[in-house]
């Protein structure tokens, strides 16, 4: 049996070996049972990694976009079978890009609807941009006119000018990692008519007192934000500026609904700790037991699961509405059980949750690229070996 020296350890090889600093959380049950820290936040001013250390999220911010819109959905604000077009006009009628057995691409309208629950489960047929297919060069596009238009822009412009983009197959076919959660927070923002970053502070980091984490900088967060960390083919670690800092600056507009928070290891540690403990955390109700389970229901076809979320950081995983959720240990050769859940980030954030047992813990460091399967699946085989 593990036992959190063992979890300490760990942390303390990594901040020698991998990482300039790192830390980690363990609770139960609405109460902490480990929390430790290691090395340093700023290697080159000797500024330690610790409770106050904030961290960008990027996809960390995932998790806590769906569980807004959880919280709407049990208001009945939505229905997962409802279509997308009802909240955001554009996407009532989408197009979608075929390709051809010679390789040539064509469009046409779509022939199914896209559907709120394909945002959610991502597949809504929206990548990130990027070069590999029509639709993320269409997107990649997109956001270059954007910027040469307005210089900064918000996200609801951004939605709007996505809708012209063909999607990459038809709503609910294909399961692909991109834009949905996007979506997700232009939903979140039609139908409460708040921004998206708004909402989260009334309704999940006011109640759970998470006083550190948001899109853009108050107080003191952008002096305790962790240096980004790049290595060299020798394995020397660098500070590396991160170009989506300008994010988190006062005067920005973008909130994202799949990247764009930050976050310490503690507030982050309550927000899964609601998760794990029912929707509950020191009285205060964010969600229901049976929406959180609802969550965190595989949505993938086997052959889903196949061609678009397979290998080894993933194995025995599926997907739920915006969360991993572990279906099958033993092909992922994890001692992490069934309905375990969560998500990571692409600087090395990860969280993991299972409310079986109350149960919950965070991990995070600022390194890019951020050798997660290594990383992270250690810490997991260290965390549930202490339960």
């Amino acid at each position: 049996m593990s036992s959190y020296a063992d979890v300490g350890a760990l942390l303390e090889r990594y901040s020698r070996e991998t990482v300039a600093g790192c830390g980690c959380a363990l609770a139960q049950g609405g109460e902490t049972l480990y929390e430790t820290y290691t090395g340093f936040a700023d290697r080159e001013n000797e500024k330690p990694f610790g409770p106050d250390t904030v961290c960008r999220l990027y996809s960390l911010t995932k998790l806590i976009t769906v569980t807004a819109g959880m919280i709407l959905f049990e208001r009945g604000k939505f229905l997962f079978t409802d279509p997308l077009g009802e909240y955001l006009p554009g996407y009532a009628s989408p197009n979608v890009a075929h390709t051809r057995m010679d390789g040539r691409v064509y469009v046409e309208k779509a022939k199914k609807p896209l559907l709120v629950k394909h945002a959610f489960a991502m597949q809504c047929g929206l990548p990130y941009p990027d070069e590999t297919s029509l639709t993320g060069r269409s997107m990649l596009q997109v956001r270059k006119e954007l910027k040469e238009k307005y210089g900064k822009y918000d996200l609801d412009t951004e939605i709007k000018a996505m809708a012209q983009v063909p999607l990459a197959f038809e709503p609910g076919d294909h399961f692909l990692y991109g834009f949905g959660h996007e979506l997700v927070a232009g939903l979140i923002q039609a139908v409460t008519g708040k921004s998206v970053g708004q909402f989260m502070k009334e309704e999940i980091f006011e109640p759970l007192g998470m006083t550190s984490t948001g899109y853009r900088h108050f107080g003191d967060t952008k002096e305790r934000m962790a240096v980004v960390y790049t290595k060299t083919p020798e394995g020397v670690l660098i500070p590396s500026p991160n170009q989506f800092d300008e994010n988190h600056a006062p005067d920005a507009l973008y909130e994202g609904g799949g990247a764009g928070l930050f976050s310490t290891v503690r507030d982050y540690l309550r927000f899964t700790q609601m998760l794990a403990c029912g929707g509950v955390y020191k009285g205060e109700k964010i969600l229901g037991r049976n929406t959180i389970n609802l969550m965190r229901q595989n949505q993938l076809t086997a052959a889903q699961r196949q061609e678009n979320f397979y290998g080894c950081y993933l194995d025995g995983y599926g997907y739920g509405l915006g969360v991993r959720t572990m279906i099958d240990p033993g092909f992922g050769t994890s001692n992490s059980p069934v309905g375990e859940f969560g998500w990571t980030g692409v600087l090395g954030t990860w969280a993991s949750i299972y409310p079986e047992e109350q149960f919950s813990a965070v991990y995070m460091h600022q390194m890019n690229p951020n050798e997660e399967e290594y990383h992270h699946l250690r810490v997991r085989a260290a965390v549930y070996g202490t339960l």
